[in-house]
């Protein structure tokens, strides 16, 4: 699939790119967004989604870009895996807790199966 730049895009494309660039502070627009926009309308909606959801709340944004990485290893989404894992060593990820992050997420997914396999029951002490 060819990817759209910003030059070849329509005034639709532009104007979601625009939104990216001026509230990322860049001037660049990365793949994801430009394959994204083969659909104008699941382009927008997938970047008001996710200024929504990885925007200010309860968590703290380094937090939701660990949860990210977390589901993105687990999915296999190599593009999301760098994405996410660029972007939480910007907001302070370092060697260490990656390392610690992705134990986390081996263990959960070893022991995830396990259970699974297994059909182990839930305690009733750990049912709400």
């Amino acid at each position: 699939m060819k990817l759209i730049e910003y030059a070849d895009a329509n005034a639709e494309v532009r104007a979601v790119y625009d939104d990216i660039m001026t509230k990322r502070k860049t001037d660049y627009i990365n793949n994801f967004w430009k394959a994204l926009a083969h659909d104008p309308a699941t382009l927008k909606r997938t970047w008001e989604s996710i200024q929504q959801v990885m925007g200010a709340g309860e968590l703290d944004p380094l937090i939701k870009e660990l949860l990210y990485i977390a589901v993105s290893v687990t999915n296999g989404c190599e593009y999301c895996i760098a994405s996410h894992t660029a972007s939480a060593r910007v907001k302070g990820m370092s060697e260490g807790m990656f390392g610690e992050l992705m134990a986390v997420v081996g263990m959960a997914n070893e022991t995830n199966r396990l259970v699974a396999g297994y059909r182990v029951p839930v305690d009733e002490r750990f049912k709400d």
